[in-house]
């Protein structure tokens, strides 16, 4: 049986409080019980599930019986029927022609193009120079997004695609939140300014389809030419359209995801000396100077762990929502049609159940067999079931590389008394940034060229 509660007093007050800080919210929920209703909206219910075994339920049972939340729901705007906000049929076509353009004989050829182009990144590096490294993590992110998405680094506006996907990022977190829509008159301008942007992105993205599509016996090893060969059972090609959604969808979740995972884990490291040192003494062992390829991912270990530890307690994925379809009974709880569950990897991630002393950072609990210890829903980063992050082990991959360029290099440490806390918007970013001070590890290191 399944622990239930229902948050007494005024339930618009609840959800208040969860729209001005849900991560502080979400883990004082996450004690009240498996499953737990915090309110309503427009007459529908509001839980908060806490039990690995019904998040299970939602995303692995059931998913036909749920849509994405409202945040996703409003995401579609500017992402379009990517495999982020797609649902039923359209989604299922789409994961299947995809999900071979992920399997590890295609993203092991993008491993060479991660080492270099981080490696290109930390020329511009200077000894105790003080840097914004989130700032750096999201470029170098965007940078391998470009290259092994579209075969080369975007010489358009960077700086202005980069402001519209920040733009378009807080706007869609905003009406998420919002208990309230904004009359038509009031949300004109913002939804004008929405649209001017999204167009800018779209001419270039079309550009590129076509230019592509004018040279199709190129030989090009990138995500586009994947996706325009990608072929469905009945020799049916995916349009522009479609194409367009999934590469603005890939280049969106793509560079963030990575960028947020890789500041937090050298903000980890830079607190911790004992792990810092673990790390370095792994990437002196593995590869000795010398740029990680696809073949060193399995021997560097406790880099995996560095990375599961950091997941564990920022991931970027911070919370899920789904809605409800149709009457579906969930932990033996009758949820209607309309109704939405919310489920935060944040707070499950950190529950006293699951882990022993959840609050410290200790990337040696992912040793051996511990995930097969826990629940499997206790852990899940990337989500669960038929929409699983598709992107999962190229983000995987890209953050181990990144790490390992960098690491042998440099020792990041934290500069000032600036105080790091997260920011949940889609993802859950460093608060304005993350100032750190970049100090050469050494002579030896710079053999790596």
């Amino acid at each position: 049986m399944y622990t239930t509660a229902s948050l007494p007093g005024w339930r618009a007050l609840h959800l208040l409080r969860f729209k001005n800080s849900p991560l502080k919210f979400l883990t004082k929920v996450h004690e009240l019980g498996d499953m737990v209703l915090i309110g309503e909206q427009g007459g529908r219910r509001v839980y908060v599930l806490n039990h690995p075994d019904l998040v299970k339920e939602v995303l692995v049972q059931n998913p036909s019986s749920f849509r994405k939340g409202k945040a996703l729901q409003i995401a579609g705007k500017f992402l379009g029927q990517g495999l982020l906000t797609s649902e039923g049929e359209t989604h299922m076509r789409l994961r299947r022609l995809m999900q071979p353009q992920f399997h590890a004989k295609h993203i092991a050829s993008f491993a060479e193009t991660m080492a270099s182009h981080t490696e290109r990144m930390l020329d511009s590096w200077k000894d105790g120079q003080v840097r914004d490294v989130h700032h750096d993590m999201t470029e170098l992110a965007l940078d391998i997004i470009n290259q092994t998405m579209f075969g080369h680094t975007v010489t358009e506006d960077v700086e202005r695609i980069g402001r519209i996907i920040e733009q378009n990022s807080r706007n869609n977190i905003r009406q998420a939140k919002a208990l309230f829509r904004l009359p038509s008159f009031l949300a004109a301008s913002k939804e004008a300014s929405a649209q001017e942007s999204l167009a800018y992105l779209d001419q270039i993205i079309y550009a590129m389809i076509a230019n592509r599509r004018r040279e199709p016996d190129g030989h090009h090893a990138d995500l586009l030419s994947m996706l325009l060969g990608a072929a469905d059972e009945d020799g049916s090609h995916m349009t522009d359209k479609e194409i367009r959604d999934q590469l603005i969808t890939i280049y969106i979740a793509g560079h963030e995801t990575t960028a947020n995972t890789l500041a937090w884990t050298w903000y980890l490291l830079s607190e911790h000396e004992e792990a810092e040192q673990m790390f370095w003494a792994e990437l002196d062992e593995v590869l000795g100077g010398r740029l990680p390829t696809f073949e060193d991912i399995p021997k560097l270990v406790y880099t995996r762990q560095l990375i599961q530890e950091s997941m564990r307690l920022y991931p970027a994925a911070w919370m899920i929502g789904r809605q409800a379809l149709e009457p579906v009974v969930i932990g033996g709880q009758e949820i209607a049609a309309g109704d939405t569950l919310f489920m935060s990897q944040y707070a499950m991630h950190r529950s006293k159940k699951y882990y022993e002393e959840p609050e410290r950072f200790h990337p040696g609990r992912f040793e051996d067999t511990f995930l097969k210890t826990i629940p499997p829903y206790a852990y899940f980063p990337f989500g669960g079931g038929p929409r699983v992050c598709i992107g999962n082990n190229f983000a995987l991959m890209e953050t181990a590389i990144i790490l390992a360029v960098v690491g042998q290099k440099y020792k990041l440490q934290r500069e000032g008394v600036q105080k790091v806390e997260p920011e949940p918007l889609i993802t859950l970013r460093i608060k304005g940034g993350l100032s750190m001070k970049v100090l050469r590890r050494g002579n030896r290191q710079t053999t790596i060229r």
